[in-house]
Protein backbone atom coordinates (compact mmCIF):
# COMPACT_ATOMS: atom_id res chain seq x y z
CA UNK A 1 0.00 0.00 0.00
CA UNK A 2 1.18 3.89 -0.27
CA UNK A 3 -0.72 7.07 0.57
CA UNK A 4 -3.76 7.07 -1.24
CA UNK A 5 -5.38 10.97 -1.38
CA UNK A 6 -3.38 12.12 0.73
CA UNK A 7 -3.90 9.24 3.23
CA UNK A 8 -1.49 6.75 4.79
CA UNK A 9 -3.13 3.72 4.66
CA UNK A 10 -0.27 1.31 5.61
CA UNK A 11 1.14 3.79 8.79
CA UNK A 12 -2.79 3.53 10.51
CA UNK A 13 -2.95 -0.68 9.09
CA UNK A 14 0.58 -1.03 10.89
CA UNK A 15 -0.78 0.69 14.19
CA UNK A 16 -3.87 -1.10 14.20
CA UNK A 17 -1.96 -4.20 14.07
CA UNK A 18 0.40 -3.77 16.98
CA UNK A 19 -3.11 -3.81 19.54
CA UNK A 20 -4.49 -6.81 18.11
CA UNK A 21 -6.68 -5.90 15.26
CA UNK A 22 -9.80 -7.87 13.96
CA UNK A 23 -11.47 -5.73 11.34
CA UNK A 24 -10.04 -2.59 9.52
CA UNK A 25 -12.34 -0.90 6.61
CA UNK A 26 -11.39 2.54 5.36
CA UNK A 27 -13.47 4.27 2.71
CA UNK A 28 -15.19 7.22 1.23
CA UNK A 29 -18.96 7.79 0.87
CA UNK A 30 -18.70 5.02 -2.59
CA UNK A 31 -15.74 3.06 -2.46
CA UNK A 32 -13.55 0.99 -0.11
CA UNK A 33 -9.91 1.93 -0.02
CA UNK A 34 -8.55 -0.27 2.43
CA UNK A 35 -10.14 -3.86 3.98
CA UNK A 36 -8.45 -6.40 5.74
CA UNK A 37 -9.67 -9.31 8.96
CA UNK A 38 -7.10 -10.74 11.14
CA UNK A 39 -7.00 -12.45 14.08
CA UNK A 40 -9.46 -15.00 12.78
CA UNK A 41 -12.16 -12.80 12.14
CA UNK A 42 -13.62 -12.28 8.43
CA UNK A 43 -16.04 -9.87 6.98
CA UNK A 44 -18.76 -12.44 7.66
CA UNK A 45 -18.26 -12.37 11.17
CA UNK A 46 -20.83 -10.12 13.29
CA UNK A 47 -18.48 -8.52 16.18
CA UNK A 48 -19.25 -6.56 19.18
CA UNK A 49 -19.22 -2.89 19.50
CA UNK A 50 -19.96 -2.51 23.07
CA UNK A 51 -20.51 1.12 23.85
CA UNK A 52 -20.39 2.11 19.97
CA UNK A 53 -24.18 1.18 20.47
CA UNK A 54 -24.51 4.30 21.94
CA UNK A 55 -24.14 6.40 18.63
CA UNK A 56 -27.47 5.88 17.32
CA UNK A 57 -29.57 7.26 20.42
CA UNK A 58 -28.65 10.68 19.61
CA UNK A 59 -29.68 10.06 15.31
CA UNK A 60 -32.79 8.46 16.53
CA UNK A 61 -33.38 10.94 19.21
CA UNK A 62 -32.93 14.08 16.23
CA UNK A 63 -35.75 11.85 14.23
CA UNK A 64 -38.09 12.03 17.39
CA UNK A 65 -37.67 15.47 17.78
CA UNK A 66 -38.46 16.02 13.74
CA UNK A 67 -41.81 13.48 14.69
CA UNK A 68 -42.40 15.81 17.13
CA UNK A 69 -42.47 13.17 20.09
CA UNK A 70 -40.69 15.41 22.64
CA UNK A 71 -38.29 18.45 22.62
CA UNK A 72 -34.59 18.04 23.49
CA UNK A 73 -34.76 20.28 26.24
CA UNK A 74 -37.52 19.82 27.87
CA UNK A 75 -38.16 17.76 31.22
CA UNK A 76 -38.72 13.95 30.97
CA UNK A 77 -40.91 14.75 34.05
CA UNK A 78 -43.19 15.07 31.63
CA UNK A 79 -43.58 11.46 30.98
CA UNK A 80 -41.76 9.72 34.46
CA UNK A 81 -43.75 10.88 37.11
CA UNK A 82 -40.90 9.38 39.65
CA UNK A 83 -38.71 12.13 39.00
CA UNK A 84 -41.17 15.04 40.23
CA UNK A 85 -40.09 14.66 43.75
CA UNK A 86 -36.41 15.77 43.40
CA UNK A 87 -33.62 17.68 41.32
CA UNK A 88 -34.40 14.64 38.42
CA UNK A 89 -37.11 16.74 37.94
CA UNK A 90 -34.99 18.86 35.75
CA UNK A 91 -33.18 16.68 33.75
CA UNK A 92 -33.67 16.60 29.94
CA UNK A 93 -33.36 14.21 27.13
CA UNK A 94 -30.58 16.32 25.69
CA UNK A 95 -28.89 15.83 29.30
CA UNK A 96 -29.22 11.99 29.07
CA UNK A 97 -27.87 12.17 25.93
CA UNK A 98 -24.73 13.87 26.62
CA UNK A 99 -24.06 12.05 30.29
CA UNK A 100 -24.92 15.46 31.66
CA UNK A 101 -27.52 14.51 33.88
CA UNK A 102 -25.86 14.30 36.97
CA UNK A 103 -26.05 10.38 37.54
CA UNK A 104 -22.88 9.08 38.61
CA UNK A 105 -20.01 6.60 37.01
CA UNK A 106 -22.17 2.68 36.11
CA UNK A 107 -24.49 0.89 34.38
CA UNK A 108 -22.02 -0.50 31.83
CA UNK A 109 -21.36 -4.25 30.17
CA UNK A 110 -23.28 -6.33 32.18
CA UNK A 111 -24.59 -3.97 34.32
CA UNK A 112 -26.76 -2.64 32.50
CA UNK A 113 -30.31 -1.99 34.31
CA UNK A 114 -33.80 -2.07 33.06
CA UNK A 115 -35.87 0.52 32.63
CA UNK A 116 -37.74 0.04 36.24
CA UNK A 117 -34.20 -0.65 38.12
CA UNK A 118 -32.57 2.45 36.42
CA UNK A 119 -35.51 4.68 37.18
CA UNK A 120 -34.97 4.40 41.04
CA UNK A 121 -31.17 5.49 40.72
CA UNK A 122 -30.77 8.74 42.11
CA UNK A 123 -28.52 11.52 40.93
CA UNK A 124 -24.92 12.69 42.10
CA UNK A 125 -24.64 15.85 40.63
CA UNK A 126 -26.95 18.86 40.01
CA UNK A 127 -28.58 18.09 35.98
CA UNK A 128 -26.57 19.80 33.16
CA UNK A 129 -23.51 20.54 35.11
CA UNK A 130 -21.07 17.63 35.16
CA UNK A 131 -20.25 15.31 32.06
CA UNK A 132 -19.76 11.85 33.87
CA UNK A 133 -19.35 9.05 31.45
CA UNK A 134 -21.72 5.69 31.89
CA UNK A 135 -24.88 3.96 30.72
CA UNK A 136 -27.37 4.71 33.14
CA UNK A 137 -28.88 7.83 31.38
CA UNK A 138 -28.43 6.08 28.14
CA UNK A 139 -31.01 3.35 30.30
CA UNK A 140 -33.11 6.65 31.75
CA UNK A 141 -33.28 7.86 28.31
CA UNK A 142 -34.75 4.47 27.06
CA UNK A 143 -37.01 4.06 29.65
CA UNK A 144 -38.74 8.15 28.39
CA UNK A 145 -38.50 7.45 24.87
CA UNK A 146 -40.49 4.00 25.83
CA UNK A 147 -42.95 5.37 27.39
CA UNK A 148 -43.11 8.50 24.46
CA UNK A 149 -43.51 5.98 22.23
CA UNK A 150 -45.81 3.55 23.78
CA UNK A 151 -49.22 5.31 22.95
CA UNK A 152 -47.58 4.73 18.83
CA UNK A 153 -47.49 0.91 19.52
CA UNK A 154 -43.13 0.91 19.53
CA UNK A 155 -40.27 0.71 21.07
CA UNK A 156 -37.49 2.55 21.17
CA UNK A 157 -35.01 -0.07 19.04
CA UNK A 158 -38.16 -0.78 16.74
CA UNK A 159 -38.68 3.17 16.52
CA UNK A 160 -34.37 2.76 15.56
CA UNK A 161 -34.73 0.10 13.13
CA UNK A 162 -37.62 2.09 11.16
CA UNK A 163 -36.39 5.81 11.28
CA UNK A 164 -33.08 5.73 11.01
CA UNK A 165 -31.32 1.85 10.42
CA UNK A 166 -33.52 1.03 7.61
CA UNK A 167 -33.03 4.21 5.72
CA UNK A 168 -29.13 3.30 6.38
CA UNK A 169 -29.39 -0.35 5.00
CA UNK A 170 -27.95 -1.59 8.49
CA UNK A 171 -29.09 -5.03 10.26
CA UNK A 172 -28.18 -5.72 13.50
CA UNK A 173 -26.90 -9.34 14.00
CA UNK A 174 -27.67 -9.91 17.58
CA UNK A 175 -28.59 -7.54 20.59
CA UNK A 176 -28.38 -8.24 23.71
CA UNK A 177 -31.78 -9.00 25.82
CA UNK A 178 -32.30 -7.61 29.33
CA UNK A 179 -33.92 -9.68 32.10
CA UNK A 180 -37.50 -7.35 31.08
CA UNK A 181 -37.17 -8.53 27.61
CA UNK A 182 -35.59 -5.35 26.75
CA UNK A 183 -32.46 -4.29 25.05
CA UNK A 184 -30.22 -2.25 26.62
CA UNK A 185 -29.86 1.19 25.03
CA UNK A 186 -26.20 1.63 26.05
CA UNK A 187 -24.25 -1.10 24.57
CA UNK A 188 -25.25 -5.03 23.78
CA UNK A 189 -24.92 -4.70 19.58
CA UNK A 190 -22.94 -7.20 17.34
CA UNK A 191 -22.92 -6.56 13.82
CA UNK A 192 -20.32 -6.85 10.77
CA UNK A 193 -17.93 -4.68 9.94
CA UNK A 194 -19.83 -3.85 6.45
CA UNK A 195 -22.80 -2.74 9.02
CA UNK A 196 -20.89 -0.63 10.56
CA UNK A 197 -19.60 1.05 7.71
CA UNK A 198 -23.38 2.05 6.65
CA UNK A 199 -24.28 3.59 9.16
CA UNK A 200 -21.02 5.67 9.18
CA UNK A 201 -22.01 6.43 5.12
CA UNK A 202 -25.63 7.19 6.38
CA UNK A 203 -23.87 9.75 8.87
CA UNK A 204 -21.99 10.76 6.37
CA UNK A 205 -25.09 11.96 4.10
CA UNK A 206 -27.05 13.38 6.81
CA UNK A 207 -24.40 15.21 9.05
CA UNK A 208 -26.30 18.18 9.14
CA UNK A 209 -29.16 16.89 9.49
CA UNK A 210 -27.52 15.27 12.65
CA UNK A 211 -25.43 18.86 13.69
CA UNK A 212 -27.17 19.04 16.85
CA UNK A 213 -25.64 15.50 17.91
CA UNK A 214 -22.25 16.80 16.97
CA UNK A 215 -21.84 19.21 19.11
CA UNK A 216 -20.18 19.07 22.53
CA UNK A 217 -21.96 20.38 26.32
CA UNK A 218 -20.58 22.91 28.32
CA UNK A 219 -19.28 20.27 30.36
CA UNK A 220 -17.55 18.39 27.91
CA UNK A 221 -16.87 19.93 24.31
CA UNK A 222 -15.46 16.60 23.62
CA UNK A 223 -19.01 14.46 23.42
CA UNK A 224 -22.23 15.32 21.81
CA UNK A 225 -25.32 12.95 22.10
CA UNK A 226 -23.60 9.48 21.80
CA UNK A 227 -20.95 10.58 19.59
CA UNK A 228 -17.18 11.66 20.76
CA UNK A 229 -16.06 14.93 19.17
CA UNK A 230 -12.47 15.65 17.20
CA UNK A 231 -9.39 15.01 19.46
CA UNK A 232 -6.62 17.25 18.27
CA UNK A 233 -4.42 16.80 15.37
CA UNK A 234 -7.26 15.84 13.70
CA UNK A 235 -10.09 17.86 11.31
CA UNK A 236 -12.28 19.48 13.42
CA UNK A 237 -15.17 17.85 11.70
CA UNK A 238 -14.27 14.47 12.66
CA UNK A 239 -16.32 12.58 15.28
CA UNK A 240 -16.68 9.02 16.30
CA UNK A 241 -18.12 6.31 17.90
CA UNK A 242 -16.18 4.47 20.89
CA UNK A 243 -16.74 0.97 22.24
CA UNK A 244 -14.27 -0.59 24.53
CA UNK A 245 -11.26 -3.09 23.78
CA UNK A 246 -10.75 -0.61 20.47
CA UNK A 247 -14.34 -0.29 18.33
CA UNK A 248 -14.32 2.65 16.29
CA UNK A 249 -16.57 4.25 13.96
CA UNK A 250 -14.75 7.55 12.24
CA UNK A 251 -16.73 9.76 10.16
CA UNK A 252 -15.00 12.93 8.61
CA UNK A 253 -16.86 14.89 6.49
CA UNK A 254 -14.36 17.35 5.02
CA UNK A 255 -12.10 14.33 3.95
CA UNK A 256 -15.37 12.29 2.85
CA UNK A 257 -13.82 9.23 5.06
CA UNK A 258 -15.60 6.46 7.17
CA UNK A 259 -13.01 3.98 9.11
CA UNK A 260 -14.40 0.88 10.93
CA UNK A 261 -12.09 -0.34 13.47
CA UNK A 262 -12.47 -4.10 15.52
CA UNK A 263 -9.89 -4.99 17.98
CA UNK A 264 -9.04 -6.56 21.38
CA UNK A 265 -7.10 -3.99 22.85
CA UNK A 266 -7.11 -2.36 26.12
CA UNK A 267 -4.04 -0.05 24.88
CA UNK A 268 -5.73 0.97 21.84
CA UNK A 269 -5.72 4.60 21.20
CA UNK A 270 -8.79 5.96 18.49
CA UNK A 271 -6.29 9.55 18.03
CA UNK A 272 -3.40 8.10 17.36
CA UNK A 273 -4.91 5.64 14.54
CA UNK A 274 -6.29 8.81 12.98
CA UNK A 275 -2.95 10.91 13.01
CA UNK A 276 -1.54 7.53 11.29
CA UNK A 277 -3.77 7.54 8.73
CA UNK A 278 -4.37 11.45 7.96
CA UNK A 279 -0.91 11.91 8.32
Amino acid sequence: MAKVASLDLDAAASYARKHTLHALVVATANDILYETYESGYTADTPHAIYSGTKSFWGTAALCAVKDKLFELDEPVVRVIPEFAGDIRRAVTPRMLLSMTAGYGFGGLGASVPTYEKVLTVPLKNRPGETFTYGGIPLQVFGAFFARVLQPHEETPHSYLQRRVLDHAHVGIDEWRTLSDGTHPLPTGVQLHATEWLAYGRYMLRHVRENAEALHGSQANVRYGLGWWLAPAGVPDDTFYASGSAGQGLYVIPSRDLVVVHFAKSTSYKHDVLLKRLLT
